[in-house]
Order: C-alpha cells, then structure tokens, then sequence
C-alpha cells in the first residue's frame, strides 16, 4: 500500500483522488491535520472521517509510519531505534542535550540501509549497502521520534524536543540526495523549522555539497585526515575526490550561503591512535581548514567489535584540540553518547544483521 507520510498537501489530494475521485476538497486537510497536528498512526483512527471513506481509503493506502523493531535507551539518556520498513532494517538516535532546564536534542537520521562507503573506522561501513531509504522513510523516522518524545498533539506553544536534524546515521546522505533534498523541505514546511537546524553529513561529495545551501541546511565534512594518502585508507571515496576537491566544494557551499549569517562549516574528525592525531596533521589541518569558517569535532573513536583502530588518548587529543584554538578555529571535542547500546558516531549498524553475523 502507498504510505501517506511525507506528501504534501497538494500532493496528499492528488493522491486520494486517484483512488476517490469524488472526495471532497476539504478531506485532505482533515487527513493533513490527522498525520502532522494529531498524531494519528492509522487511518482507521482518523474520527472525523465517515466510516465508508476510512475502509475505501484503507484498501489504498497506509499513513507509513516505520515498524519499531526495537527501542533501546543508554544510561546517559540516549535513544536508539532500530525499525524497519519492507523488511529492510535501519537505525536512527535521537541524543537529548545536557545541562539544559528544557529538554531538547539532535535526531540522528539515516538516509540509506548500510552503507556503500566502507570508510575504515566506521561501524556502518561493514554493513551491506541494501538501497536508498526514501523521503516518505525518512520522514517517518522525524515522525517516530516525534511519537516517542511525545510530541503530539502539535500545538504552536509546544516545545519540541527533537530541536535539531542531523543527516549522521547510517549511509551517505549526498548519494540519496533527491530523497533526503525533498524530506528536509518536506519537514522544515510541514513542522515550521527553523533554518539551519538541519545538518547534512557528507565524506565528500564534491558535485552536491553546494545544494546542501539550497535546503538552508547546515554542511558537514567527514575528513579525519589532511592527506590524501591516510585519507585513501580511511574514507576509500577520497580517491575520487581529494582532499583538494573536497576544499573547492566548502568553498563552493559558502558562496552559495553567503548571504546569510549562519555558514558556518562543521568538520568531522575521529581521533585514531597513531594514525592520525600528531600535532603536525594538526597544524596541516589548521592550514588547510583556515579559509572555511571551520568549526572542528574531534570524536574520540567509539571502538567496535572486530576494528582494527583504538581511540586517542585523552592527553593526545586535547593537544591536537590547543593547537586549533590556538590558531583560532573553534574546536570541541565530542562527548561520546550511548555507547552502551551502541549508538555512538560511527558505531551505527542494523542490529538485526549484527545479530545474524
């Protein structure tokens, strides 16, 4: 059947025309209200619909809301649910802010099942490539989020705790980029979010980093190394695109956002023992991030059953941290969350296929 989630309005009324032709107009907006300010998870339970237009509607379609397979909650309040759409399974994280009088937080969502990339120190990266997700999937999983911190019923004053969107899960947002492009707008139109509180993640696809501006989104770049030989080894897509290329496109990102305020670039950075954590990789990095507007996360590795890779110790990873702020580029190091359900960056993959293996 034909999920619902994820169409607009307009879209919406084509859609139950096709299989109503003499609907009336109004209906989709009850339905449109139904999915996005109540909450509705069947159509069955949609009350201000007559009974007939339910079970006609029924033999069509379905509102599409993603299986839960499973819902794991870490110590430190990080979420993680496994779910599941025709029989293909994939993860999203939703990490709640610290320290903070209102609670809020990132949803982490996936944008493919697996991944194609096979970058060496990421979980996900050993898990088969099965497909795109589509933008009606991924938009089920901001909707199975939304459920699940107790969103609905929306009302305007509401505050949300799913406050921000990060394109981090599992697969490469940039290779899906006509069904991530339109669940992004789907969203910020259907919710009224903010510009900007949309970050797309990408290891460096350098022809598409420039539309991520047209999305009012916030760019990513996976680098975890400043040349690219180590980088050949780490995130194999360097050796289409190089570090070189992969620094035309930030530029290219920035001129396209630049009239706005907020442009600032994020660069991902895994802190690897010995692999690549020296302070001469990081006084490269600072010469060649310096004309970016970088903001620098360096992610301590989550180790992973089978890698290779240990993570850096702390001593060596706030010297990398001094000598970028001390050349003045914003740097944090990230705290590692839910690393007991294995929902850490890069620890990502499909527990059910982990289980199988």
């Amino acid at each position: 059947m034909t999920p619902l989630i994820g169409t607009t309005l307009p879209e919406l009324a084509l859609l139950l025309q096709k299989a109503v032709p003499k609907l009336e107009a109004f209906r989709a907006k009850q339905i449109f209200d139904a999915i996005y300010k109540q909450g509705i998870t069947q159509i069955k339970d949609i009350t201000a619909l007559p009974r007939p237009l339910i079970q006609e509607l029924q033999r069509h379609y379905t509102i599409g809301y993603p299986v839960q397979k499973e819902s794991l909650t870490s110590k430190d309040g990080t979420r993680k649910w496994l779910l599941e759409y025709e029989n293909k399974s994939f993860e999203s994280v939703y990490i709640p802010e610290v320290n903070k009088k209102q609670t809020t937080g990132s949803l982490c969502i996936s944008s493919q099942v697996g991944c194609s990339l096979q970058c060496a120190f990421c979980h996900t990266g050993t898990q088969k490539f099965m497909g795109n997700l589509t933008a009606s999937q991924i938009v089920g999983q901001y909707m199975n989020a939304l459920q699940e911190t107790k969103f609905f019923p929306y009302h305007p004053t509401k505050k949300r705790q799913v406050s921000n969107m990060v394109f981090m899960g599992q697969g490469e947002p940039l290779y899906n980029f006509k069904n991530v492009s339109k669940a992004i707008m789907f969203m910020n139109d259907a919710f009224n979010l903010s510009p900007w509180k949309t970050t797309v993640s990408t290891s460096g696809l350098v022809p598409l980093m420039p539309k991520i501006g047209d999305l009012s989104a916030s760019l990513a770049v996976s680098l975890h190394a400043v040349t690219d030989e180590l980088r050949d080894r780490l995130v194999p897509l360097n050796k289409q695109y190089p570090i070189s290329e992969v620094v035309k496109g930030c530029l290219l990102y920035l001129n396209q956002v630049k009239q706005h305020t907020y442009k600032r670039i994020t660069f991902e950075y895994v802190m690897l023992d010995n692999v690549n954590d020296s302070d001469t990789e990081a006084k490269e990095l600072v010469r060649l991030l310096k004309p970016l507007s970088p903001h620098v996360n360096l992610i301590p590795f989550n180790p992973w059953p089978g890698t290779v890779f240990e993570c850096s110790s702390q001593q060596r990873i706030k010297s990398f941290q001094a000598i970028l702020q001390d050349a003045g580029i914003p740097c944090h190091i990230r705290t590692s969350r839910g690393q007991d359900i294995m929902a850490a960056c890069g620890q990502l993959k499909s527990s059910s296929m982990s289980k199988r293996q």
